[in-house]
Protein backbone atom coordinates (compact mmCIF):
# COMPACT_ATOMS: atom_id res chain seq x y z
CA UNK A 1 0.00 0.00 0.00
CA UNK A 2 3.21 2.13 0.87
CA UNK A 3 3.67 4.20 4.06
CA UNK A 4 -0.13 4.90 5.75
CA UNK A 5 -0.15 8.92 7.21
CA UNK A 6 -2.97 9.86 9.19
CA UNK A 7 -4.28 12.42 11.70
CA UNK A 8 -4.02 11.81 15.49
CA UNK A 9 -5.78 13.27 18.34
CA UNK A 10 -3.77 16.62 18.55
CA UNK A 11 -3.48 18.37 21.65
CA UNK A 12 -2.98 22.03 21.40
CA UNK A 13 -1.33 23.04 25.07
CA UNK A 14 -1.56 27.55 25.46
CA UNK A 15 1.18 28.43 26.86
CA UNK A 16 0.95 31.30 29.04
CA UNK A 17 2.19 31.11 32.26
CA UNK A 18 5.11 28.97 33.84
CA UNK A 19 3.53 25.96 34.95
CA UNK A 20 2.92 25.43 31.29
CA UNK A 21 7.06 24.66 30.75
CA UNK A 22 6.94 22.15 32.90
CA UNK A 23 3.81 20.15 32.07
CA UNK A 24 4.91 20.37 28.05
CA UNK A 25 8.53 19.06 28.97
CA UNK A 26 6.92 16.02 31.28
CA UNK A 27 4.64 14.82 28.00
CA UNK A 28 7.23 14.95 25.53
CA UNK A 29 9.39 12.68 27.88
CA UNK A 30 6.73 10.52 28.35
CA UNK A 31 6.08 10.40 24.88
CA UNK A 32 9.45 9.80 24.10
CA UNK A 33 10.41 6.94 27.03
CA UNK A 34 7.04 5.08 25.38
CA UNK A 35 9.06 5.45 21.78
CA UNK A 36 12.46 3.79 22.75
CA UNK A 37 14.10 6.78 23.89
CA UNK A 38 17.16 6.21 26.20
CA UNK A 39 17.79 8.82 28.93
CA UNK A 40 20.36 10.57 26.63
CA UNK A 41 17.38 10.72 23.86
CA UNK A 42 14.95 12.23 26.03
CA UNK A 43 17.04 14.80 27.32
CA UNK A 44 16.98 16.24 24.21
CA UNK A 45 13.70 16.21 23.92
CA UNK A 46 13.27 17.56 27.08
CA UNK A 47 15.76 20.76 26.62
CA UNK A 48 14.34 21.57 23.26
CA UNK A 49 10.61 21.57 24.68
CA UNK A 50 11.51 23.64 27.43
CA UNK A 51 13.38 26.59 25.54
CA UNK A 52 10.33 26.68 23.26
CA UNK A 53 7.95 26.59 26.18
CA UNK A 54 9.77 29.04 27.89
CA UNK A 55 10.12 31.26 24.66
CA UNK A 56 6.48 31.17 24.03
CA UNK A 57 5.76 31.86 28.00
CA UNK A 58 8.18 34.92 28.29
CA UNK A 59 7.74 36.16 25.37
CA UNK A 60 5.09 35.15 22.51
CA UNK A 61 1.30 36.57 22.06
CA UNK A 62 -1.03 33.51 21.98
CA UNK A 63 1.46 30.88 22.09
CA UNK A 64 0.55 26.91 21.74
CA UNK A 65 2.26 23.69 21.36
CA UNK A 66 1.93 20.88 19.56
CA UNK A 67 3.40 17.13 20.60
CA UNK A 68 2.77 14.23 19.03
CA UNK A 69 4.29 10.94 17.14
CA UNK A 70 4.98 12.57 14.26
CA UNK A 71 2.50 11.74 11.27
CA UNK A 72 5.06 10.04 9.03
CA UNK A 73 6.70 8.00 11.43
CA UNK A 74 4.90 6.69 14.60
CA UNK A 75 8.55 6.24 16.47
CA UNK A 76 9.61 9.56 15.73
CA UNK A 77 8.36 13.17 17.59
CA UNK A 78 7.23 15.95 16.52
CA UNK A 79 6.62 19.39 18.03
CA UNK A 80 5.37 22.33 16.52
CA UNK A 81 5.41 25.63 18.43
CA UNK A 82 3.38 28.22 17.35
CA UNK A 83 2.54 31.99 18.37
CA UNK A 84 1.05 35.66 17.35
CA UNK A 85 4.28 37.49 18.77
CA UNK A 86 6.51 40.17 17.68
CA UNK A 87 8.64 37.47 15.72
CA UNK A 88 12.07 37.26 14.29
CA UNK A 89 13.51 39.29 11.72
CA UNK A 90 16.52 38.07 11.27
CA UNK A 91 16.20 33.95 11.96
CA UNK A 92 19.95 33.59 10.93
CA UNK A 93 20.79 35.56 13.81
CA UNK A 94 18.77 33.29 15.67
CA UNK A 95 20.17 30.46 15.03
CA UNK A 96 23.98 31.68 16.07
CA UNK A 97 25.56 30.41 19.04
CA UNK A 98 25.29 33.13 22.22
CA UNK A 99 22.07 34.65 20.59
CA UNK A 100 19.21 33.98 23.38
CA UNK A 101 16.07 35.76 24.14
CA UNK A 102 16.46 37.38 27.37
CA UNK A 103 15.04 34.94 30.54
CA UNK A 104 14.99 31.50 28.29
CA UNK A 105 17.10 28.67 29.12
CA UNK A 106 19.86 30.57 27.45
CA UNK A 107 20.71 27.40 24.94
CA UNK A 108 18.32 30.02 22.25
CA UNK A 109 16.97 28.72 18.74
CA UNK A 110 20.08 27.57 17.74
CA UNK A 111 20.63 25.07 20.59
CA UNK A 112 17.28 24.01 19.75
CA UNK A 113 18.25 23.33 16.30
CA UNK A 114 21.28 21.43 17.43
CA UNK A 115 19.00 19.33 20.11
CA UNK A 116 16.59 18.25 17.70
CA UNK A 117 16.67 15.48 14.82
CA UNK A 118 15.15 18.03 12.25
CA UNK A 119 13.86 21.47 12.69
CA UNK A 120 12.38 24.54 10.68
CA UNK A 121 11.40 27.76 10.77
CA UNK A 122 8.98 30.54 9.33
CA UNK A 123 8.73 34.12 11.40
CA UNK A 124 7.13 37.40 10.18
CA UNK A 125 7.54 40.53 11.88
CA UNK A 126 4.52 41.64 13.77
CA UNK A 127 2.85 38.25 12.81
CA UNK A 128 4.46 35.83 14.84
CA UNK A 129 6.34 32.34 14.74
CA UNK A 130 6.05 29.05 13.70
CA UNK A 131 8.61 26.49 14.51
CA UNK A 132 9.05 22.68 14.01
CA UNK A 133 11.13 19.96 15.11
CA UNK A 134 11.42 16.21 15.17
CA UNK A 135 12.63 14.11 17.20
CA UNK A 136 14.20 10.23 16.43
CA UNK A 137 16.50 7.85 18.82
CA UNK A 138 20.32 8.45 17.56
CA UNK A 139 20.82 6.42 14.33
CA UNK A 140 17.10 5.78 13.66
CA UNK A 141 15.90 6.70 10.37
CA UNK A 142 14.40 10.01 9.53
CA UNK A 143 11.06 11.00 8.30
CA UNK A 144 10.65 12.32 4.52
CA UNK A 145 8.92 15.65 5.30
CA UNK A 146 7.01 15.11 2.76
CA UNK A 147 3.15 15.35 3.98
CA UNK A 148 2.15 16.47 7.17
CA UNK A 149 -1.58 18.20 8.67
CA UNK A 150 -3.07 19.41 11.61
CA UNK A 151 -6.17 19.83 12.99
CA UNK A 152 -8.08 21.54 16.00
CA UNK A 153 -11.39 21.07 17.57
CA UNK A 154 -14.38 23.93 17.42
CA UNK A 155 -14.02 26.14 20.61
CA UNK A 156 -13.64 23.55 23.83
CA UNK A 157 -14.65 20.56 22.67
CA UNK A 158 -12.32 17.52 22.91
CA UNK A 159 -13.53 15.68 19.67
CA UNK A 160 -12.67 17.01 16.43
CA UNK A 161 -14.90 16.37 13.89
CA UNK A 162 -12.57 16.47 10.63
CA UNK A 163 -9.77 14.03 10.03
CA UNK A 164 -7.61 12.98 7.42
CA UNK A 165 -5.06 9.73 5.65
CA UNK A 166 -2.40 9.77 3.02
CA UNK A 167 -0.79 6.92 1.31
CA UNK A 168 2.76 7.85 0.12
CA UNK A 169 3.79 5.49 -2.55
CA UNK A 170 7.00 7.70 -3.86
CA UNK A 171 5.91 7.59 -7.02
CA UNK A 172 2.50 9.34 -5.80
CA UNK A 173 1.08 10.18 -2.98
CA UNK A 174 -2.82 10.27 -2.40
CA UNK A 175 -4.97 12.40 0.33
CA UNK A 176 -7.98 12.70 1.80
CA UNK A 177 -9.49 14.84 3.94
CA UNK A 178 -13.47 15.20 5.66
CA UNK A 179 -14.93 17.17 7.97
CA UNK A 180 -17.91 15.60 9.18
CA UNK A 181 -21.24 17.42 9.32
CA UNK A 182 -21.49 19.23 12.72
CA UNK A 183 -19.06 18.99 15.38
CA UNK A 184 -18.40 16.82 18.81
CA UNK A 185 -18.55 13.33 19.07
CA UNK A 186 -20.66 12.17 15.74
CA UNK A 187 -19.12 14.45 13.39
CA UNK A 188 -15.61 12.66 14.67
CA UNK A 189 -17.14 9.34 14.15
CA UNK A 190 -17.91 10.41 10.14
CA UNK A 191 -14.83 11.73 9.53
CA UNK A 192 -13.22 8.72 11.13
CA UNK A 193 -15.37 6.39 9.31
CA UNK A 194 -13.93 8.57 5.97
CA UNK A 195 -10.84 7.40 6.81
CA UNK A 196 -11.67 4.27 7.36
CA UNK A 197 -12.85 3.48 3.89
CA UNK A 198 -9.81 5.58 2.21
CA UNK A 199 -7.72 3.14 3.40
CA UNK A 200 -9.43 0.50 1.58
CA UNK A 201 -9.58 1.96 -1.36
CA UNK A 202 -6.37 4.22 -1.79
CA UNK A 203 -5.38 2.77 -5.37
CA UNK A 204 -8.58 4.18 -7.14
CA UNK A 205 -8.57 6.98 -8.98
CA UNK A 206 -9.83 9.95 -6.53
CA UNK A 207 -12.87 9.64 -7.69
CA UNK A 208 -13.47 6.15 -7.23
CA UNK A 209 -12.37 6.71 -3.70
CA UNK A 210 -14.63 9.20 -3.36
CA UNK A 211 -17.71 6.90 -4.72
CA UNK A 212 -16.82 4.40 -2.05
CA UNK A 213 -16.92 7.07 0.50
CA UNK A 214 -19.96 8.54 -0.58
CA UNK A 215 -21.49 5.21 -0.47
CA UNK A 216 -20.12 4.39 3.05
CA UNK A 217 -20.99 7.17 4.96
CA UNK A 218 -24.81 6.52 4.46
CA UNK A 219 -25.08 5.59 8.17
CA UNK A 220 -23.26 8.45 9.17
CA UNK A 221 -23.92 12.10 10.09
CA UNK A 222 -21.60 12.37 6.08
CA UNK A 223 -19.33 15.24 5.37
CA UNK A 224 -17.46 17.39 3.03
CA UNK A 225 -14.60 14.77 1.19
CA UNK A 226 -11.73 15.92 -0.95
CA UNK A 227 -8.87 13.22 -2.72
CA UNK A 228 -5.97 14.14 -4.06
CA UNK A 229 -3.39 12.35 -5.67
CA UNK A 230 -0.04 13.97 -6.72
CA UNK A 231 1.88 12.27 -9.32
CA UNK A 232 5.66 13.20 -8.83
CA UNK A 233 6.84 12.28 -11.93
CA UNK A 234 4.62 13.54 -13.79
CA UNK A 235 4.10 16.75 -11.77
CA UNK A 236 0.19 16.74 -11.97
CA UNK A 237 -2.71 16.37 -9.08
CA UNK A 238 -5.62 14.21 -9.85
CA UNK A 239 -8.51 15.85 -7.73
CA UNK A 240 -12.03 14.77 -6.97
CA UNK A 241 -14.30 16.70 -4.47
CA UNK A 242 -17.77 16.45 -2.60
CA UNK A 243 -18.69 19.73 -0.62
CA UNK A 244 -17.12 22.61 0.91
CA UNK A 245 -13.51 21.41 1.32
CA UNK A 246 -10.92 23.80 -0.43
CA UNK A 247 -7.96 22.55 -2.25
CA UNK A 248 -5.30 24.39 -3.86
CA UNK A 249 -2.02 24.52 -5.54
CA UNK A 250 0.00 27.17 -3.87
CA UNK A 251 3.37 28.39 -5.04
CA UNK A 252 5.31 31.91 -4.00
CA UNK A 253 3.64 33.67 -6.43
CA UNK A 254 0.01 32.87 -5.74
CA UNK A 255 -2.37 29.61 -5.68
CA UNK A 256 -4.77 27.84 -8.17
CA UNK A 257 -8.01 25.60 -6.59
CA UNK A 258 -9.52 22.61 -7.59
CA UNK A 259 -13.16 22.02 -8.22
CA UNK A 260 -15.67 20.10 -5.72
CA UNK A 261 -18.94 19.55 -6.72
CA UNK A 262 -22.02 20.66 -3.89
CA UNK A 263 -23.14 17.88 -2.19
CA UNK A 264 -22.61 15.90 1.32
CA UNK A 265 -20.78 12.52 1.21
CA UNK A 266 -23.09 9.61 2.58
CA UNK A 267 -26.05 11.72 1.60
CA UNK A 268 -26.75 13.57 -1.72
CA UNK A 269 -24.70 14.37 -4.27
CA UNK A 270 -24.20 15.01 -8.24
CA UNK A 271 -22.27 13.78 -10.46
CA UNK A 272 -19.23 12.99 -8.68
CA UNK A 273 -16.10 14.51 -11.11
CA UNK A 274 -12.64 14.07 -11.20
CA UNK A 275 -9.96 16.41 -12.60
CA UNK A 276 -6.78 17.08 -13.39
CA UNK A 277 -3.80 19.90 -12.92
CA UNK A 278 -0.35 20.54 -13.34
CA UNK A 279 1.77 21.22 -10.40
CA UNK A 280 4.42 23.48 -10.82
CA UNK A 281 8.23 23.34 -9.21
CA UNK A 282 8.22 24.52 -5.22
CA UNK A 283 4.57 24.36 -5.31
CA UNK A 284 2.57 22.76 -2.20
CA UNK A 285 -0.55 21.11 -2.15
CA UNK A 286 -3.05 22.49 0.21
CA UNK A 287 -6.22 20.56 1.16
CA UNK A 288 -8.55 22.51 4.51
CA UNK A 289 -12.34 22.50 5.43
CA UNK A 290 -14.25 25.24 6.04
CA UNK A 291 -12.74 25.69 9.80
CA UNK A 292 -10.14 27.68 7.37
CA UNK A 293 -10.73 30.86 5.76
CA UNK A 294 -10.24 30.70 2.02
CA UNK A 295 -8.84 34.37 1.93
CA UNK A 296 -5.60 33.49 2.98
CA UNK A 297 -2.99 34.36 0.82
CA UNK A 298 0.25 33.13 0.16
CA UNK A 299 2.23 35.72 -1.49
CA UNK A 300 2.04 37.15 2.03
CA UNK A 301 4.02 34.64 3.78
CA UNK A 302 7.45 34.81 1.95
CA UNK A 303 9.52 31.75 2.22
CA UNK A 304 6.46 29.94 3.79
CA UNK A 305 6.21 27.32 0.50
CA UNK A 306 9.85 26.08 0.83
CA UNK A 307 8.87 25.28 4.43
CA UNK A 308 8.08 21.65 5.98
CA UNK A 309 4.50 20.75 5.61
CA UNK A 310 3.90 21.02 9.02
CA UNK A 311 5.26 24.69 9.73
CA UNK A 312 2.91 25.63 6.45
CA UNK A 313 0.03 23.69 7.16
CA UNK A 314 0.52 25.63 11.35
CA UNK A 315 0.98 28.49 9.84
CA UNK A 316 -2.29 28.70 8.01
CA UNK A 317 -4.61 27.47 11.14
CA UNK A 318 -3.20 30.16 12.95
CA UNK A 319 -3.77 32.78 10.54
CA UNK A 320 -6.63 31.39 8.93
CA UNK A 321 -8.14 29.47 11.20
CA UNK A 322 -11.87 30.00 13.15
CA UNK A 323 -12.96 28.63 16.35
CA UNK A 324 -16.22 28.95 15.19
CA UNK A 325 -15.50 25.20 13.49
CA UNK A 326 -13.71 22.50 13.77
CA UNK A 327 -10.22 23.17 11.79
CA UNK A 328 -8.12 21.21 9.70
CA UNK A 329 -5.36 21.35 7.39
CA UNK A 330 -3.02 18.89 5.04
CA UNK A 331 0.03 19.89 3.30
CA UNK A 332 1.51 17.78 0.28
CA UNK A 333 5.31 18.37 -1.04
CA UNK A 334 5.52 16.94 -4.35
CA UNK A 335 8.82 16.79 -5.33
CA UNK A 336 10.66 13.68 -4.19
Amino acid sequence: MGQVIRSHDDTWTRAEDASAIGALRRSAVVLAERRGFDEEDAGRVAVAVSEAASNLVKHAVEGTMLIRPHPEMASAIEVVAADRGPGMRDISRALRDGYSTAGTLGIGLGGIARMASGYEVHSMPGRGTVLGMYFTARDAPRPSGRVSGVRRPIGEEIACGDAFAAVDTGAAVTVMLCDGLGHGSLAAHASQEAVRLFLEYPDLAPVGTLERIHLGLGQTRGGAVAVARIDRTAATVSFAGLGNVSAWIAHQDGRQGMISVPGIAGHQARTLRQYEYAVPPHSVVVLHSDGLSERWDITSYPGLVTRAPSVIATTLLRDAGTRRDDACVVTVRPGT
